[in-house]
């Protein structure tokens, strides 16, 4: 049996809480042990909501030992992995000491805040011996898996065009408002955005070079929402985020792909699927979401001794080179930035 335990109970945090609650349910052969946040409000059921629905709003924490300082958490427990819903600024410091201390190490998206740091954490992963795996979910999600088996398998022919969309309102939940300080959470572009960069490089691998654009919208450092223009040989790929959008507008993720064949189109919830000379059908996809599914593969290739192939951490490095010619291309008022991994 795995012991596993959660640092950060967040937005995020609490969305992996309710994947170890379902998966006790179903008797997986893994166990949450142990919780560790340093705000204690969160064990008295005190949550502010978030943008989507990934967590439930009452817990019985019982159950679980209770932590404010993940190091005397790992003094103390003996856990098999860490898994780390912390903001982004702490995602490297947090996973280098489990890992540090014995623990694999499953962390939330965004690896971190720039490539320095990620190769740091992978560094520390070859060090230890100890497996690291960034839970960047879109790739164990049900949509996006099917787009990704049409590009490797080329059943309606060649990629020609590709669209991809996330907006909502702005995250005003954070723990000490982290998502709106750019130099802790890399603001839209490293903590939603890059939900469609890591994506689109997992598809089609990285673009020679991209060109964004980006507002500030709201009070607050950081932008707001982005265009970015990715520099592919032969086909074209655009992705946009915004999460400036305060009215009554629910957060979507939507994407438009055209092959040569035939193209997929994503609302959100189903993905519609237009062959070329065939009547369009709905893809028959999975229910289960990215969340429940990246932790099933991780905690599957603990128990197995199987390689973290889907999704390698010098893999999310690359996204984040990405994302930083990005962020650096929104500085220059989109300037082509050659991507550097």
């Amino acid at each position: 049996m795995l012991k596993a335990g959660l640092i950060g109970i967040g937005f995020m945090g609490r969305g992996h809480l309710d994947q170890y609650i379902r998966l006790a349910s179903e008797g997986a052969d893994v166990t949450l042990a142990a919780i560790c946040d340093v705000d204690d409000k969160k064990f008295r059921g005190e949550f502010a909501p978030g943008n989507i629905d990934v967590g439930g709003a009452e817990y019985d924490f019982t159950p679980y030992r209770l932590y404010s300082d993940y190091n005397v958490m790992f003094e103390k427990e003996d856990l098999d992995y860490a898994d780390i819903a912390l903001p982004t600024y702490l995602h490297a410091e947090a996973s280098c000491a489990a890992m540090r201390a014995g623990l694999h190490v499953l962390c939330e998206k965004p690896m971190a805040l720039d490539p320095e740091q990620c190769a740091q954490m992978i560094r520390v992963s070859r060090e230890t011996g100890k497996t690291l795996m960034v839970g960047q979910c879109l790739r164990f999600w049900p949509a996006y898996e099917h787009l990704k088996a049409c590009v490797e398998d080329e059943r309606y022919g060649a990629p020609v065009c590709g669209y991809f969309w996330r907006g909502g309102g702005t995250p005003a939940w954070s723990f000490e408002n982290w998502l709106r300080d750019e130099g802790r959470s890399g603001g839209c572009i490293l903590d939603q955005h890059v939900h469609d960069v890591d994506t689109i490089h997992w598809l089609f691998g990285p673009p020679e070079a991209v060109s964004t654009l980006g507002r500030n919208v709201l009070p607050g450092a950081g932008l707001d929402a982005v265009s970015t223009h990715y520099h592919y040989p032969n086909f074209i790929v655009n992705a946009q985020d915004d999460w400036s959008m305060n009215g009554e507008v629910p957060f979507t993720m939507t994407f438009r792909v055209s092959f040569e064949r035939g193209s997929l189109h994503f609302d959100g919830s189903g993905l519609r699927v237009a062959p070329v000379g065939a009547d369009a059908f709905d893809a028959d996809l999975s229910p289960d979401t990215g969340y429940y599914r990246e932790i099933k593969y991780f905690t599957n290739a603990l128990q197995t001794g199987s390689p973290i192939d889907r999704v390698t951490p010098e893999s999310t490095r690359a996204t984040i080179c990405i994302a930083t010619a990005e962020r650096e291309s929104a500085k220059k008022n989109g300037e082509w930035i050659k991507v550097v991994i």
